[in-house]
């Protein structure tokens, strides 16, 4: 695992999400209230996460609110890779 700078990650999330929900997504939209995405997708989220910055989603981690926003991706992700590497 390696650490990525919050700069990075908030750089792939947000593409990532725009290329899924056809538009930019600001980084403090909550996806989920706005309706923009469903539990399906939610899913696919965290299995993109785990992939693309090589962590592990734990089920007590599963939680809408370290998903809910390019903000919250890119805290729980440095948040992770930092612990992992320190």
């Amino acid at each position: 695992m390696t650490t990525e700078q919050p700069d990075s990650i908030r750089e792939e999330v947000r593409q990532y999400l725009a290329g899924h929900l056809g538009r930019q997504v600001p980084d403090e939209e909550n996806i989920f209230a706005v309706g923009l995405v469903n539990s399906l997708f939610a899913v696919q989220l965290v299995t993109y996460v785990e992939r693309q910055f090589d962590v592990v989603v734990e089920t007590d981690e599963l939680d809408l609110r370290n998903f809910c926003s390019v903000d919250a991706i890119t805290g729980y992700v440095a948040g992770k890779t930092a612990s992992a590497v320190g």
